[in-house]
């Protein structure tokens, strides 16, 4: 998740106009990372999206945008939706949205390898997020106890979900996946970090294959990259984001587009905000 000021920067306790973006920050989840662990339920996504918007307020942001993938998608949405005044736009990898049931008859050929995508990750690839949206808890002691579970249990889905041909060091080198998952080990946050599925993904689940929901009418910008697990067409996406003022499809990546294809993702990021500052 990164939030990008957009507007203004902080000078000697005054706003000052500025005419190029101004980093904002890139706040972990709570429970991840260099974040605190929630010591009780409640901290879904959106709470996070109004504690993060707080967080900008404290730090004298005015105006701003929020990028988001994985988990950040749900939260940089539910900002644009609980806090539209303050932003200038959300940049989404991908956009979450479901199939739209008026077009099932009548499907381009991307949009019914969407749905094949979808059908095949319930059906082998949805394992860990069931258990860790109904017993977090069970699990999370394996991964705070042996380096090898927490390994094990992260490292295949860097495996599954990279554009990497099945080779993933050609794309996420050793090093890069050890630093990786030493933000877990060290913090001991495999426990933590597995809470927030219990808290929110049902509701994520609902927005990628049931009901769009209320629309986000904030300026959008999205990137979907061919290996992504959700890669909603743009007449799906644009049901729930009637204001879509940037679309591309790159031309490779997958669900870790900011690890596994920097140069491309700050490219995604910079033509989407230049068009909203």
């Amino acid at each position: 998740m990164l939030a990008v000021e957009l507007r203004f920067r902080r000078v000697n306790g005054e706003n000052l106009r500025t005419e190029r973006p101004v980093p904002g920050g890139c706040p972990s989840l709570p429970g991840y990372g260099f974040s605190d662990k929630p010591a009780a339920p409640g901290w879904g996504i959106e709470r996070i999206s109004d504690a993060w918007c707080e967080l900008m307020a404290r730090l004298g942001y005015r105006r701003f945008g929020a990028q988001g993938s994985d988990w950040g998608t749900s939260i940089a949405t539910s900002i644009g939706q609980r806090q539209p005044d303050r932003v200038a736009g959300i940049h989404l990898i991908p956009p979450l949205a479901p199939p739209d049931p008026a077009t099932l008859d009548d499907l381009t050929g991307a949009e019914r390898a969407a749905l094949a995508t979808l059908r095949e990750a319930d059906e082998w690839g949805s394992g860990y997020s069931a258990q860790q949206s109904t017993r977090p808890q069970t699990v999370g002691y394996g991964l705070v106890d042996s380096p090898a579970a927490l390994c094990a249990w992260i490292v295949e889905k860097f495996w599954s979900w990279t554009d990497s041909g099945g080779d993933l060091h050609r794309v996420i080198t050793r090093d890069e996946l050890l630093d990786n998952l030493m933000l877990y080990w060290l913090p001991g946050t495999g426990a933590s970090s597995a809470r927030l599925y219990w808290e929110s993904l049902r509701q994520v689940n609902e927005w990628i294959s049931g009901s769009a929901g209320a629309p986000v009418t904030v300026p959008t910008g999205c990137s979907v990259f061919p290996k992504e697990l959700q890669r909603p067409s743009r007449r799906w996406a644009e049901r729930r984001f009637p204001n879509i003022r940037y679309w591309n499809e790159p031309g490779k990546g997958g669900h870790f587009a900011a690890f596994e294809q920097p140069a491309l993702f700050v490219d995604e990021v910079r033509s989407f905000f230049r068009l909203v500052r």
